[in-house]
């Protein structure tokens, strides 16, 4: 009988322990650093758990090499993800954008049908056992070294994660665990995380949610545009649409702008903001957004254009309400950087995929060690697409290259 040892408890390691377990000749050892397993998928999509998202490709990919993950993303897709969970018992609802989520509308549902199949198929589950070393034998084969001593793998699956959600167990143990036995890592971000900006706009309009096009710039350079949801906060920007550009931001440096765009595609604003002025030319210019954007985003849009709250919108000038009409379709914020890993949902950049078969993960240099999930030099756009990610590459890792 061969013994597999993967360490890491998240989404990556419960699916590469269950996949190396459908071998009934492999004895699978999980090892947990925490008490309890998948304590990072629990606060997924918002204590939701987004689990995948039925459009996932290769295009939804980054890093370094991101064609990497196409292998693992075409053995395993997310329609054979949603079968996988389906056949452990989970219900789960599809949403906007091919977001997928159990039914039940809770993280819980989705680890537990996963601790529930590691205890079926006999996976030795030891949490609160963190690796503190590798050591390659000399018959072939690891040895991991715990603090409660030391176990043996004739295969050896690594998948730690990233450094993101320090505080729901994010660490940099895998990349010094992989260092000694050669694997380099990228420069390591936080990404889908909240942008900093000039606050003065944001701190006004804290909590306030808007439909958004957003757009990231370097003076008149085009970094990367989103459209989704865009949420206000003390120091920035944070929701979809700006998650998604975060991992940019990152790596932009100084003078990056983010501009918004809060109207619908094709809508003409200075057409619109001409029928406001014919229908209501009594009203104050605060009002001049009402009905079409939340009230507080409204009034400060007005204030962003310079314009007099208290001047009758009938009063305005083609002019002004051409200023009004900008400060809608290109409402724009210095940015000043992103947040840390702390509240980052991913880490851009990590173990360097040049050292490993895409077809296997199995180490090029190193015979019976495979990593998988966040760990590796891959990360996912906001939406499902990260543990989509998690799910193939344990799948694959599990399989031991077969």
């Amino acid at each position: 009988m061969n013994t597999v040892v993967v360490i890491g408890g998240g989404a990556s390691g419960i699916m590469a322990a269950l996949t190396a377990a459908e071998n009934k000749d492999n004895r699978v050892i999980l090892l947990e650093r925490q008490q309890r397993i998948g304590r990072k998928l629990l606060a997924t999509g918002n204590g939701r758990c987004n689990l995948t998202n039925t459009g996932a490709a290769p295009g939804n990919y980054h890093g370094e090499q991101a064609d990497f993950a196409r292998p693992a993303l075409a053995r395993f897709s997310p329609q054979d993800a949603l079968a996988f969970f389906h056949g452990l018992g989970l219900l789960t609802e599809e949403e906007y954008g091919g977001r997928v989520y159990p039914l039940s509308n809770s993280a819980n549902s989705v680890l537990d049908v996963l601790r529930f199949a590691l205890e079926k198929a006999g996976v030795d589950l030891r949490c609160a056992c963190p690796a503190r070393r590798i050591l390659r034998r000399n018959g072939g084969g690891y040895t991991v070294v715990t603090d409660a001593g030391e176990t043996d793998a004739d295969a050896l699956i690594v998948a730690c994660g990233g450094a993101a959600g320090a505080k729901l167990g994010g660490v940099t143990d895998g990349y010094e665990l992989l260092k000694p036995l050669g694997h380099k890592r990228t420069p390591l971000r936080p990404a889908l995380t909240q942008i900093l900006t000039a606050p003065d706009y944001p701190r006004a309009l804290k909590g306030v949610r808007a439909a958004a096009v957003l757009r990231l710039t370097d003076g008149e350079t085009a970094l990367g545009e989103n459209r989704g949801e865009l949420q206000f906060t003390e120091t920035g920007v944070s929701g979809p649409a700006a998650f998604d550009l975060s991992r940019a931001v990152a790596a932009g440096g100084e003078g990056l702008s983010l501009c918004a765009d809060f109207l619908p595609e094709g809508a003409d604003a200075f057409a619109l903001l001409e029928k406001r002025r014919e229908t209501f030319p009594g009203q104050p210019a605060s009002e001049l957004f009402t009905g079409m954007l939340h009230n507080r985003l409204g009034r400060m849009l007005v204030k962003y254009a310079g314009l007099e709250a208290a001047r009758p919108i009938g009063s305005l000038t083609d002019n002004e309400l051409r200023r009004a009409a900008r400060a809608c379709t290109a409402f724009t914020l210095p940015v000043r950087g992103v947040e840390g890993f702390d509240s980052a949902q991913v880490t851009a950049g990590g173990v360097r995929t040049a050292g490993f078969n895409p077809d296997t993960l199995e180490s090029w240099f190193m015979p019976g060690l495979f990593v998988c999930g966040e760990l590796l030099d891959i990360d996912g756009d906001c939406g499902g697409y990260n543990l989509q990610w998690a799910w193939a590459s344990g799948r694959l890792a599990g399989r031991l290259g077969t």
